[in-house]
């Protein structure tokens, strides 16, 4: 579904609905057939994974230590992971919003804000996914869900707020951050790049080109997709862009813009409109009149109509030339024209249009182990297919999808039902890393992938 098409021609749903189009042994045969076969209940009552695969705890909050002396920070989320001279890199968010036990500690040097307690560390490991060290590489932000990797080696940590100056915090929140995975001293004195906008950050895809895509997890109303376009000379580069949000005018540089799709001549209001795999829109940019939201938040800069919205816009990720997004359910109660738990959209820069790649029917039974809803993270696997990570109701899962759209589970939370984070592999498709954001695990999951 993701690369050769809808299964079939059929434009199966990847999840909850499909029992309803599809006859229950029809759909015996295909989940024997997708991914790696059924769960392993794990004895240890953590991680259940696949016959033949395994899992190391890399990390665990309140448990492991950073080199600075202090735990492990809480709610591990977002993640990207690069390759070292010995080893793997990760740089990990910490989606800490006030009342989570372990903040990141507010390190000399290195915190935005000291009222604030989110921020992001990095994890050295070996080949295997062995913990080698873990340490603060910025602090003193607020709420860092997801980002997204750059293609030079740096991470950009989002803040899903728009908390305000006043009380405890000493800055306005609602930016991104630049996170290097290699050079400590580049994190010094963090810079938000305000030229991204100030709103509830989910995620970010970023083209090698330098144009970056940013999914806004709100509602009241919907989050909006955006588009971010480097000012004339920019050249996409370690440091470029906090060089630029330090330079006169840096503020504002660049464009900001938020989507609007069309079908025809008709204007689509919300992403939830779209039912079938394969429905593609036109999209066109509109520009954001206040990306800094000097007193209006972004997405009520827009009078209706103008742009379109989905609820919660969440996962983001680049590759197969253009940008994976995903938005985690829609419901009539909260304004949007269908009901899903999950869709998979993709948007090709080359056409400008955003296609509907997978979406999961409304989950009829959460507590069923072979239900999925609510896809947040989203990762390509270098194996084929992708990766979601279930932020939903009941059961959490990695879920895995297949290059012809079926659906399977990949890892079970054992442990409680808070959801999966962070999904990310290593370059050469052989340690897949993953969290679980409340109970503050981080795993390296090695298996006989393919």
């Amino acid at each position: 579904m993701l690369r050769a098409g809808a299964l079939g021609g059929l434009g199966i749903v990847v999840a909850g609905s499909i029992d309803a189009i599809a006859a229950p042994e029809a759909m015996a045969l295909t989940r024997r057939a997708a991914g790696y076969g059924a769960l392993v209940p794990d004895p240890a009552g953590v991680l259940s994974l696949p016959h033949g695969f395994s899992y190391k705890v890399v990390a665990k909050a309140g448990e492991t230590l950073l080199d600075s002396g202090e735990p492990s920070p809480s709610d591990p989320d977002g993640a990207a992971v690069f390759e070292g001279r010995e080893g793997w890199v990760m740089v990990q968010n910490h989606e800490i919003g006030g009342s989570e036990t372990y903040g990141v500690p507010a390190l000399e040097g290195l915190a935005f804000d000291p009222g604030a307690r989110g921020g992001t560390t990095t994890i050295v490991m070996d080949k295997q996914g062995n913990r080698i060290s873990e340490y603060v590489s910025i602090a003193g932000t607020h709420n860092n869900c997801a980002g997204g990797r750059t293609p030079w080696s740096t991470w950009l940590t989002c803040e899903e707020t728009e908390q305000r100056k006043g009380g405890v915090f000493q800055q306005d929140h609602g930016w991104t951050f630049e996170v290097d995975a290699f050079d400590r001293a580049a994190n010094l004195d963090p810079v938000p790049l305000k030229f991204l906008g100030r709103y509830a950050h989910e995620a970010v895809a970023v083209d090698p080109k330098g144009t970056i895509y940013l999914t806004e997890d709100a509602n009241g109303p919907h989050g909006l997709y955006y588009r971010w376009t480097p000012p004339a000379g920019f050249k996409p580069g370690k440091g470029a862009l906090r060089a630029l949000a330090l330079s006169e005018g840096g503020d504002t540089a660049g464009s900001l813009q938020a989507m609007l799709c069309t079908k025809g001549t008709r204007k689509i209001a919300n992403l939830s409109e779209a039912t079938r795999v394969g429905t593609t829109y036109n999209v066109t940019w509109v520009d954001v009149p206040d990306p800094l939201a000097t007193t209006t938040s972004v997405r009520q800069q827009f009078a209706p109509g103008e742009v379109t919205g989905s609820r919660k816009l969440e996962g983001a990720y680049w590759g197969d030339g253009g940008a994976y997004f995903v938005a985690s359910f829609a419901r009539a109660s909260d304004g949007s024209t269908n009901e899903h738990d999950g869709q998979v959209w993709f948007y090709n820069p080359g056409n400008q249009t955003v296609t509907l790649k997978s979406i999961f029917g409304v989950n009829p039974d959460p507590d069923a182990d072979t239900h999925y809803d609510g896809p947040d993270n989203i990762a390509l696997d270098p194996n084929g297919g992708l990766i979601l990570a279930e932020d939903g109701e009941g059961i959490q899962h990695l879920v895995g999808v297949t290059t012809a759209g079926i659906a399977f589970p990949l890892a079970r939370n054992d442990v409680s039902d808070s959801e999966f984070a962070g999904p990310v592999f290593t370059e050469d498709g052989e340690v897949l890393f993953a969290c679980i954001q409340g109970d503050g695990y981080t795993f390296a999951i090695t298996g006989p992938w393919k």
